[in-house]
């Protein structure tokens, strides 16, 4: 589904007409929120954000993956699946499997740790345990309490913030923000400085919860090979903006974009006309990791998936060593309380 504009602005008519079933939704949300779940049998890292749409999870998810991997852990990712048919569990084969199939992220996630693809929770851990996880780490789910977590990282975008703050449908949040701050470890806050976050990292650091700057890096040669270049930028991300506004700040021209839908599925008519305008107006098509890993193995998008330019990017942490600390510390101490249990 696409966002409705007034989310992300101060909250007006529409909003206002939406409280009473916002007010049902959160309440909801925030008792479900306080359930118990089960308990994996290794930590569980949940990598989750408190509003809808895209806020860098899945970057983060990686960050962080990479970050025990150097710790001497064994990261298996966990996923839903999203856009995918397969419900799982199963552990994704990026040979073998299509985005259509088990979804673009776990194809992403794929490539840096072994990953599970359930749409129950339970079982895709259970098969991330008997898959030699010595940690599992969800990409989304903090919302979910089937499974119980070990640490929650809430990643929020700085430029777009909590919109209008208020609860879905009436607003992007998942929840109320304080009921999901309670159940939060952590905070990351992915972006350039700006007022749009504020309140979130105000309310964080309230709680007291360990604050984290991170940004998104585009990949240097990939923005290299494009100085110069006139781009068509198209995506279909929870927040396609960020890609056009990261290859902007890179120096790359955006000559024209193209927005579509969260895990949009690119159709041959979709294809032809991105083709047909690079062709016209005589520009590169550019698109993201996410987007490309739904054009494989689509016999429909062969020529679109041959001629797109692929810009990855990568999460930066200010703290890394400091997250990397944070995370090895409740891991042991997870591990410890349970030896002594």
């Amino acid at each position: 589904m696409r966002e409705p504009p007034f989310w992300w602005r101060v909250a007006g008519l529409e909003a206002c007409l939406l409280a009473p079933a916002a007010a049902i939704y959160g309440a909801v949300a925030a008792g479900r929120l306080k359930r118990e779940g089960y308990r994996a049998g290794v930590p569980v890292i949940c990598i989750g954000n408190p509003t809808l749409g895209g806020a860098g999870k899945t970057p983060t998810a990686l960050a962080v993956a990479r970050l025990l991997k150097a710790a001497g852990e064994r990261p298996v990712f966990l996923s839903r699946g999203y856009g995918g048919s397969q419900r799982g569990p199963l552990l994704v084969a990026p040979e073998r499997d299509r985005a259509a199939d088990v979804g673009d992220e776990p194809l992403l996630l794929a490539r840096v740790a072994p990953t599970v693809v359930a749409h129950d929770r339970v079982e895709g851990a259970k098969a991330a345990h008997a898959a030699g996880a010595s940690v599992i780490v969800m990409d989304d789910g903090f919302q979910n309490p089937s499974l119980a977590k070990d640490f929650s990282v809430l990643v929020i975008d700085r430029r777009r913030g909590l919109g209008n703050g208020k609860v879905f449908p009436a607003g992007p949040l998942r929840a109320p923000l304080g009921a999901q701050l309670a159940y939060a470890d952590a905070v990351v806050l992915v972006g350039a400085m700006g007022e749009a976050a504020s309140v979130a990292g105000a309310a964080a650091e309230a709680r007291k919860l360990p604050l984290f700057q991170a940004r998104l890096e585009p990949d240097r040669e990939t923005i290299a090979t494009l100085a110069g270049r006139r781009v068509l930028a198209f995506a279909g991300i929870g927040d396609p903006e960020k890609v056009f506004a990261t290859l902007r700040e890179a120096g790359v021209t955006v000559a024209a974009t193209r927005s579509f839908a969260d895990h949009h599925r690119y159709t041959l008519a979709d294809a032809r006309d991105l083709c047909r305008q690079a062709d016209a107006e005589g520009l590169v098509l550019v698109t993201t990791e996410k987007d490309r890993a739904r054009l494989q193995g689509e016999a429909a998008m062969a020529e679109l998936a041959v001629r797109v330019c692929v810009l990855p990017v990568g999460l930066v942490f200010e703290q890394e060593a400091a997250l990397g600390r944070l995370l090895v510390d409740r891991i042991a101490a997870v591990r410890a309380g349970r030896l002594r249990a």
